[in-house]
């Protein structure tokens, strides 16, 4: 990743609203940054949320609380707990899900 027209900045997260994304079920609610190419964002899963649509975007995704699950769509899951994370290319030959039945807190950088 290349990271370009993005200035120095601080992020104090607990100054950003939120805003609410409808999963099926369950909702999400992203705390974003949007600078240059990148978007940075804090995301909360409700317990018992599952994305809507199958994603092909290239993310790293940083696990701060609770418990997900990552799908593929070939089928493979991984389960992820605080610490872990994944990294994905820009790939629709590969796309993913996430969801959680304890819901989850997360930081993902695309």
């Amino acid at each position: 990743m290349k990271i370009q027209d993005v200035p120095f900045t601080v992020t104090d997260w607990s100054r950003v609203k939120p805003e609410k994304h409808k999963g099926e079920p369950g909702m999400s609610y992203w705390k974003v940054f949007v600078a240059g190419n990148i978007r940075a964002r804090v995301v909360e899963y409700d317990a018992g949320y599952r994305q809507d649509h199958w994603c092909g975007r290239g993310h790293v995704l940083f696990v701060l609380e609770g418990e997900l699950t990552v799908e593929l769509q070939d089928g493979r899951k991984f389960g992820m707990t605080p610490g872990m994370s994944f990294q994905s290319a820009d790939d629709e030959a590969n796309p993913h899900l996430i969801f959680t039945d304890k819901g989850a807190k997360v930081f993902i950088v695309d």
